[in-house]
């Protein structure tokens, strides 16, 4: 699959990229990324909550009742979980959300989600770019020149540029990513991926295994 070249003002520049087919062309598998959208939020839970159990709470251990014949249920001390203030019954406790995928199913979700902004048309190829300061206009006007500012879009460096995401880091609606780091979640969520040349060959070589 061959896509257009474009630069930061939305022109073409006359080059194309062909797009690894094992990579943007598979058949995508909606299991794979369903499991791995999955355990992505699941890892993103703090898993704080706690309640008190009805030995953690202060109160008197006194029966308060006789344990037969008053016509209602059996309760014991003030503490008991019928009663209005009581203790909670199998209430949260403090755990941990996440669980484990193979990294060989993560790979195919994260190649499945690419395949359909491949086929979506939702994928533009950019040259290579940094800003010589940070300026937010200037990625602004960059995400107009690509017709994407009105939309969700997930722009994909090769490598950390301090410039670039000081400038996009307070732009609603857009997010940055480095290629070896990005993830289903982030590129399942984005209306348009915006992928620098070097990106593409990046995420061509981590995947591509």
């Amino acid at each position: 699959m061959e896509v257009i070249v474009k630069n930061i003002k939305g022109e073409d520049t006359g080059k194309k990229v062909v797009l690894n087919e094992n990579v943007f062309g598979i058949e995508p598998n909606d299991h794979a990324i369903y499991l791995d959208v999955k355990q992505y939020l699941a890892a993103q839970r703090q898993g704080t909550a706690k309640a008190k159990e009805r030995s953690e709470m202060s109160g008197s251990t006194r029966k308060l009742g006789r344990q037969k014949g008053g016509g209602g249920a059996r309760r014991g001390d003030i503490n008991s979980p019928v009663l209005v203030g009581g203790a909670r019954v199998f209430g949260p406790r403090p755990r941990n959300y996440s669980f484990k995928l193979n990294k060989k199913l993560k790979a195919l979700a994260r190649r499945s989600a690419l395949s359909y902004k491949a086929k979506e048309d939702a994928l533009i190829v950019v040259e290579d770019f940094t800003f010589e300061a940070p300026k937010t206009k200037q990625y602004l006007e960059m995400l107009t020149n690509l017709k994407v500012a009105d939309k969700k879009s997930l722009v994909v460096l090769a490598g950390a540029d301090k410039n670039v995401f000081l400038s996009s880091r307070n732009i609603k609606g857009t997010e940055l990513a480095i290629a070896s780091k990005i993830n289903t979640y982030g590129v399942v969520k984005a209306g348009v991926l915006v992928l620098t040349e070097s990106a593409v060959a990046e995420i061509e070589a981590v995947l591509n295994k």
